[in-house]
């Protein structure tokens, strides 16, 4: 679908948020935006009629490696959980850095409906130490010789850590103390879009 406004230009400088806040959002299986809580409306600093129906790329950062996407779309459209550290886009062209917890919501047919995800906040320590400098990485092999070397750098990476992107983002998260709670709320009707879900 078109998009339905421009993509800011980053700027490199932090959204400022409560980051002892749970971040929520649901789009359907083509990624389509139906529902942020308010915490996810304040940071990224859209409104929430902006965001209805449009694709999630819209806090896509340019600084997150393509390869990382196709990597956990492969896993949700497998029907599975998949955690992530990403480099998010606000509206102002600030940026904020998540941990987050993406799981797919199924039919009666075990049909795939939707997608639910919840993100944290990050230390800056994690971030500089481990996740900046493997994204970077990622970005300049993607940038000079395109995704397939990408692709064979970060296989080549988690085989040295024998471990899956999933597994080390994980092992990040718990090292930096990072959990996102569960709760048993019930999921809003799909079509429907406001804020207070998951507050």
């Amino acid at each position: 679908m078109p998009q339905k406004f421009e993509k800011p230009i980053p700027i490199d400088k932090e959204v400022s948020w409560d980051k002892s806040v749970v971040l929520t959002s649901k789009t359907d299986v083509k990624g389509n935006i139906e529902f942020a809580n308010e915490a996810f409306i304040d940071v990224c600093g859209y409104e929430d009629y902006e965001l209805i129906d449009t694709p999630h790329s819209i806090v896509r950062h340019p600084d997150m490696p393509k390869i990382l996407f196709k990597v956990i779309w492969d896993k949700l459209k497998a029907g599975e959980k998949a955690v992530a550290i990403f480099k998010n886009l606000a509206k102002s062209g600030r940026y904020f850095w998540v941990y987050a917890e993406i799981e797919p919501m199924f039919k009666d047919n075990n049909k795939v409906q939707n997608y639910l995800a919840k993100y944290k906040s990050v230390s800056e320590d994690l971030i500089s130490k481990s996740i900046e400098p493997f994204y970077k990485r990622l970005m300049q092999i993607e940038n000079v010789s395109g995704l397939n070397y990408s692709e064979k750098y970060l296989i080549g990476f988690l085989e040295e850590k024998q471990k899956d992107y999933f597994q080390y983002i994980q092992e990040c998260a718990l090292s930096d103390g990072v959990s996102i709670p569960n709760d048993n709320e019930t999921p809003i009707k799909r079509g429907f879009f406001f804020r207070g879900f998951l507050d």
